[in-house]
């Protein structure tokens, strides 16, 4: 049985330690006895273990970095010993002759040093306190970056370098020092080159604009542009998918939309959209909105710099979180902290209400989820030879509680069920993160993996022919939706890049998506079971596919039911039925299958023949309460709050000036000379 990659990380990382750290003393040995054909192979050793690092090992820099090893030491070591072997091969009547290659050398690493301390300089030109997207900042002299061995001390060193040490390596074959000469001749040439490179970089006609010149951009562009909508964002670098599901929804608004970021990673993370996106990383910086026209900022998750926003009293605030489940997560304290709390429905007003974490229920206004009006609705049964069943767990969480995931306890016996109906095929999708918290997780997702694969190659049957359409369209699709940026290129160069949106690219990438969905499921065997892992296709587009939903208690069922097609929930809460179905409203209209999956073949009996489901109506009252109704359309009522949140904050700056207006004449009044 082969042994699994991660088993062998660690021994192939420190086999690579030990071969650099042989190498090493190889090459000491080879130059204090001397022996040239030795020090020859010790050298390329060590400069091939180099390259291995920097290509595939990068974690062990930073460990060779904290043992006082990094790469300037390496090198500086790996040249000293050449030159030690050099002397001693020549003698003392060759030391004279050598003495201009150490000074050469010396300049050499000199210069190295130089041209690290002007790249932070250039590289500190650079940050910019404000970092953009889809906005025209062509004013604040943006550029592109310089090459990436300028920026990175390691990579530079090792090709600047190579000359003088390939030289240094001739010169001990051959006895003849005039090719370590002309290799560190050529060292101090390409450190010359590089050096001229950054110092151009640092007139004042090349660099961006600065600090104040930045703010004072910005200030402008806010007066010209004069939002007054935004979707505020801060998070981790997987947690773009919350504000991800916004952005369209923000785009279809009544109103100028704008799109405000904390981390400057998070603005390439964000999907495509037309709308302007600012990073503000700093909290001075941020508190310029509030002499903005930003009127409401609409908040899709908590993070700890939340708190900073919340301070402009000028903007009011809305949570809106990105998705509702009975989880006391969608319950958070926190959420008092704003204006108002926007939910889907009145479940989520009621949960609120039972929670009591300090959300009056005036401030909770019912919206719908705008992101589901493009959910295909239920057209009935089956059709065709196979129903289509899609099984998509939630991950373990971070409590610990067993009734979390049903992948665990549940997900084989479940899955085994499943494939054990010829008339059924699969689509397993798993949560992204099942695994990284309990290790029984993802052994289990790698065993109902496993179980799908060996159904699949129990079936057989005509394949779809390759036309090649898929590929076409994934490639255009990727065209649309992958921002391509020039090796190396840095905030900067890709604020230039990105300085105005494509008209129409927002819509463009929705049609190319559904269009792949189309060819992407039209590619696929009807009767070929599959395991969606992958960004796409979507978990929207496998509900449109599917006939049957069995999932966990998470949003997932909330967002399946815009479909009103059948769904069952796993119960390995350890609760009996009736005090499941009580505790967790969204279980109301599902069927609830046991760990040892006893019901699914009912289940599935219902699915094909509508009049057994005896959970229609359930479905469509739970529907009503999770998220509201029909009409007006969730994008609708989402404007609708938005109009209405945008009137108070107005109202309130209205009221707001005659008391500043008599705090301001108090103030002048108050200092004036004899006041």
């Amino acid at each position: 049985m082969p042994v699994p990659l991660s088993r062998l990380r660690i021994p192939v990382k420190a086999l690579v330690a030990a071969v650099l750290v042989a190498a090493f003393c190889a090459q000491a040995v080879a130059a204090l006895r001397p022996h040239v054909p030795l020090l020859i192979a010790a050298t390329a050793l060590s400069l091939a273990v180099e390259g291995v690092l920097y290509r595939w090992q990068r974690g062990m820099l930073s460990v060779f970095a904290k043992s006082h090893m990094d790469i300037t030491v390496r090198h500086v070591v790996r040249d000293l010993l050449l030159v030690v072997g050099l002397l001693r091969l020549g003698g003392q009547d060759r030391e004279s002759a050598y003495a201009p290659l150490v000074a050469g050398l010396l300049a050499f690493y000199a210069l190295h040093c130089m041209i690290q301390a002007l790249s932070v300089l250039v590289r500190r030109t650079r940050t910019l306190p404000v970092v953009t997207r889809n906005i025209d900042a062509s004013a604040l002299r943006l550029s592109p970056a310089p090459p990436v061995l300028l920026r990175r001390p390691g990579p530079r060193l090792l090709a600047y370098g190579l000359p003088a040490t390939a030289g240094l390596l001739a010169t001990a074959t051959t006895a003849d020092h005039r090719p370590a000469a002309l290799g560190i001749a050529l060292s101090l040439g390409l450190a010359v080159l590089g050096l001229c490179d950054l110092l151009v970089r640092l007139l004042p006609s090349r660099r961006p604009a600065s600090e104040q010149q930045a703010l004072d951009w910005l200030d402008g562009w806010l007066a010209e542009y004069r939002p007054t909508v935004g979707l505020y964002f801060s998070g981790g670098t997987s947690s773009a998918y919350q504000a991800n599901m916004w952005l369209e929804p923000l785009a279809k608004l009544d109103a100028r939309p704008l799109i405000v970021l904390r981390e400057r990673f998070m603005v390439q993370k964000l999907a495509p959209t037309d709308v302007p996106v600012i990073c503000l990383p700093k909290v001075s910086t941020l508190m310029r909105l509030e002499q903005s026209t930003l009127q409401v900022l609409i908040h899709p998750s908590n993070s700890g710099k939340t708190s900073q926003v919340l301070r402009i009293p000028t903007i009011k605030h809305t949570f809106v979180n990105h998705g509702e489940s009975d989880k006391l997560s969608s319950c958070n304290p926190y959420a008092k902290a704003y204006d108002e709390v926007w939910v889907a429905g009145p479940a989520a007003r009621e949960r609120y209400a039972l929670a009591e974490v300090g959300v009056e229920d005036k401030d909770v206004v019912e919206i719908g989820r705008p992101q589901l009006d493009a959910v295909r609705p239920y057209a009935g049964p089956p059709t065709g030879t196979y129903a289509t069943v899609l099984y998509a767990p939630t991950w373990e969480g971070w409590d610990g509680n067993p009734g979390n995931t049903s992948v665990i306890e549940a997900g084989e016996n479940l899955v085994r069920a499943l494939l054990a109906d010829p008339g059924v095929r699969l689509l397993y999708k798993p949560h992204p993160l099942t695994g990284s918290v309990d290790p029984r997780a993802g052994a289990a997702d790698l065993r109902i993996r496993e179980l799908v694969r060996a159904a699949n190659r129990e079936r057989s049957g005509v394949r779809p022919a390759d036309k090649g359409e898929l590929a076409r369209l994934t490639a255009e699709l990727d065209r649309l939706t992958t921002s391509v940026f020039r090796s190396g290129a840095d905030q900067v160069e890709r604020m230039l890049a990105q300085s105005a949106p494509e008209a129409g690219r927002a819509d463009a990438v929705a049609r190319a998506t559904a269009a792949w969905d189309e060819a992407y499921w039209a590619s696929l065997p009807e009767w070929e079971h599959q395991i969606v892992t992958e960004a796409r296709p979507a978990l929207f587009s496998c509900f449109d596919r599917a006939d049957l939903l069995i999932t966990d208690v998470s949003s997932v069922v909330s967002d399946f039911l815009a479909s009103g097609k059948p769904y069952a929930v796993a119960n390995t809460s350890g609760l009996a039925e009736d005090v499941f179905r009580k505790a967790f409203p969204t279980v109301r209209a599902a069927t609830v299958l046991t760990p040892d999956a006893a019901g699914i073949e009912e289940l599935l009996e219902s699915v094909r023949d509508p009049e057994k489901d005896e959970l229609v109506d359930a479905r469509a009252e739970l529907k009503r309460q999770l998220l509201g109704p029909d009409e007006p359309s969730s994008q609708e009522r989402f404007n609708a709050a938005v109009q209405k949140l945008c009137s108070a904050a107005e109202e309130r700056r209205a009221r707001m000036i005659p008391v500043q207006r008599d705090e301001t004449a108090a103030a002048v009044s108050s200092a004036a000379p004899g006041a």
